[in-house]
């Protein structure tokens, strides 16, 4: 067959197989009277061949190697290529995610081109203090897409740059709480608590308050504290057992204590909370610190349970929180007038 119908039944182009006899690697092994070159049905099976490997990403020179030395095998090879591609397709998805999030931003310029890139860049700086510069250092007119600050959030471990990007993805307008979602369900408990954190801080936007709510169920302690605070500032009274239990763990205990003194306010959830410390002051495991920390939750009720409660805790066998109660029973004499009267009586 001549060099053209070779071309038309192969797809190889008639420059590419010119190509392919200049280096020595398909030569037509016939000529033409007219001094055309002529391939044999061998000549054409190696061209197939040579495109085969190609197309495991080889290069000429290789396929050469390949097709010519009898001893090269192709384990070594092969294993080469799949961590090439590996790191051609992770160069690659970074890029994507680069174009995606500058295309996110809807950039009017090529300043605002230019203003993504450089929080990328910063944002995947080795150095702790330049990612919380490049989310701070921002005009205070600059929105960062969503993604692209929750893929940060839920990737810093430096705790000072991770307040900073939850307060930029707060601000940032966009709706970030979907693709933490994600980060809620992770199996790796690290990713679910920075992303329970984050949408702590937006637990006004659509979507969080379900979230949340699905995150009291988590297995990690930390997970379901983060979400019973949020939520519980929000007046869902689900959230008792777990701010309860902070109290007594002495896990964020003061500020569950003020979220139980807001959730007492409803009288359909005032008497659950005050079992619930009552009952937890009264178990054999209490000691002497869980127990003032637990007469600390009950100054943030109100009703005269409560000033009955630590009346009693005043003369408790323990003299650290009989005085820690005593000093919460002036307090709330201060504080009552109908206290103040009871006392005179």
């Amino acid at each position: 067959m001549l060099i053209g119908e070779v071309a038309r039944r192969s797809g190889v182009s008639t420059r590419m197989l010119r190509h392919y006899d200049a280096l020595g690697l398909v030569r037509p092994t016939g000529r033409t009277v007219g001094g055309y070159r002529e391939y044999s049905a061998e000549d054409v099976r190696r061209i197939f061949h040579v495109e085969s490997l190609r197309s495991l990403g080889l290069s000429l020179k290789q396929i050469g190697r390949a097709l010519e030395d009898p001893a090269f095998t192709p384990s070594a090879l092969v294993g080469d290529l799949i961590r090439w591609t590996e790191d051609r397709l992770e160069r690659e998805r970074e890029l994507l995610e680069r174009l995606r999030a500058v295309d996110a931003s809807a950039p009017t310029g090529w300043q605002d081109v230019l203003r993504i890139v450089e929080l990328m860049q910063g944002l995947n700086s080795t150095s702790a203090a330049r990612r919380q510069q490049a989310v701070l250092a921002r005009p205070g007119s600059a929105s960062a897409p969503a993604e692209l600050l929750v893929g940060a959030v839920l990737a810093e471990s430096d705790p000072n740059v991770a307040g900073a990007l939850r307060w930029a993805l707060a601000r940032s307008g966009g709706d970030g709480v979907a693709a933490l979602a994600d980060g809620v369900r992770s199996q790796d408990v690290d990713i679910r608590r920075r992303a329970v954190s984050a949408i702590a801080e937006m637990a006004e936007a659509p979507g969080a308050a379900a979230v949340l709510a699905d995150a009291l169920g988590d297995p990690d302690t930390a997970v379901r504290r983060h979400a019973a605070l949020a939520l519980g500032r929000r007046g869902v009274t689900a959230t008792v057992p777990t701010l309860v239990g902070m109290v007594v763990e002495g896990s964020h205990d003061v500020e569950a204590a003020e979220v139980l003194g807001t959730l007492s306010r409803d009288p359909g959830c005032a008497d659950r909370i005050m079992t619930a410390l009552v009952d937890e002051l009264a178990a054999p495991t209490a000691d002497s610190a869980t127990r003032i920390r637990l007469a600390q939750a009950l100054v943030e009720l109100s009703g005269t349970t409560v000033r009955e409660v630590l009346r009693q805790l005043a003369r408790d066998d323990d003299p650290a929180v009989a005085l820690v109660a005593s000093a919460f029973v002036t307090v709330l004499a201060e504080r009552s007038p109908e206290d103040r009267g009871d006392e005179d009586s």
